[in-house]
C-alpha cells in the first residue's frame, strides 16, 4: 500500500486523478490540497509515498512546495504546461503528466513508480532546484474575508504592523497577513521593501516623495498615505540618498 496526496488548484484536475486512482487499490488517497501552502502542511504531516503535484498554483508553485518539505516523496507532476518538463526530471520526478491526459497515459505514470527506500524518501532536492527558486517571492497568499487570495508584492504600497499580524496596503484594498512585520521583513526583497519604523515597511517603488524636517523624515506614498520614519530606522533611508 502507498499513501497518496493530490495537489491541484483546479477541482477538475483533482477529480480526474481521484477517478483514475480507483483502478489502483494499492494507492490509498489520504487527502487533497488546492494550494501550495496547504500542500506543504499535509505532506509534512502525513508523509505520503506519492504526490500528484500541479506546478502553476496561486501563491506557491509546485517547485516551491518541494523546497519546503521535510522529506521528499515520489512526485508525479500533473500540469497543463510543458515548459517545466526538464526541471521536473531534474528533481527526480517519476513522471510528468501533461493535461489533458488519458487513463492510459495515467497508467503509464503509475507503472513507472519505483519501490520507496529510506534513501530515496529522504533524499535532498537537487542543487539546480534550489538555485532556480527565486530568493524572494513575487506573490503571496493573504487573507481576504473568509478565503486566501494571491496578490503581487509589487502592488503592495506599504505594510503596517497589526498586533501579531500585518496589514498589506495596496491601491484598492488592504489585506491581512498571518505573519508579523518582522517575519515579513525577512522574507521580502530588502532592495524594494524598506523598514522605516518598528510598525512600518514601505515599497520603494511606490514612494511619491520624501519630506525632510529638522530631525526626522516623512515618506509620502503614491496613494496619499504618509509614513513616519522613526529615529531607529533613519539610516535605512539615508543609505538610499545620493
Amino acid at each position: 500500500m502507498r499513501k497518496v496526496i493530490v495537489v491541484d488548484d483546479e477541482p477538475a484536475g483533482r477529480q480526474l486523478i481521484t477517478e483514475y486512482l480507483k483502478d489502483y487499490p494499492e494507492l490509498v488517497l489520504l487527502c487533497e490540497a488546492n494550494n501550495g501552502v496547504d500542500a506543504v502542511k499535509m505532506i509534512n504531516e502525513f508523509k505520503p509515498d506519492l504526490v500528484f503535484l500541479d506546478i502553476q498554483m496561486p501563491g506557491m508553485t509546485g517547485f516551491d512546495v518541494l523546497t519546503h518539505l521535510n522529506e521528499l516523496p515520489q512526485i508525479i507532476f500533473s500540469t497543463a504546461y510543458d515548459q517545466y518538463a526538464l526541471k521536473a526530471f531534474e528533481v527526480h520526478a517519476v513522471d510528468y503528466l501533461l493535461k489533458p491526459y488519458t487513463r492510459e497515459r495515467f497508467k503509464k505514470a503509475v507503472n513507472r513508480l519505483q519501490e520507496n527506500t529510506t534513501e530515496n524518501k529522504a533524499r535532498p532536492l537537487t542543487e539546480s532546484l534550489l538555485m532556480d527558486t527565486p530568493k524572494y517571492p513575487e506573490r503571496i497568499l493573504v487573507q481576504s474575508q473568509n478565503k486566501l487570495v494571491t496578490i503581487l508584492l509589487e502592488e503592495v504600497i506599504r505594510i503596517e504592523a497589526y498586533g501579531d499580524y500585518s496589514k498589506l496596503v495596496t491601491k484598492h484594498k488592504t489585506y491581512l497577513s498571518n505573519y508579523g512585520i518582522s517575519i515579513l521583513e525577512e522574507k521580502l526583497d530588502p532592495t524594494v521593501f524598506i523598514r522605516v519604523h518598528r510598525s512600518a515597511i514601505i515599497n520603494l517603488n511606490r514612494v511619491k516623495e520624501l519630506n525632510k524636517y529638522t530631525k526626522s523624515y516623512d515618506v509620502s506614498m503614491i496613494n496619499g498615505d504618509v509614513v513616519r520614519v522613526s529615529r531607529g530606522y533613519m539610516e535605512n533611508i539615508k543609505k538610499l540618498m545620493y
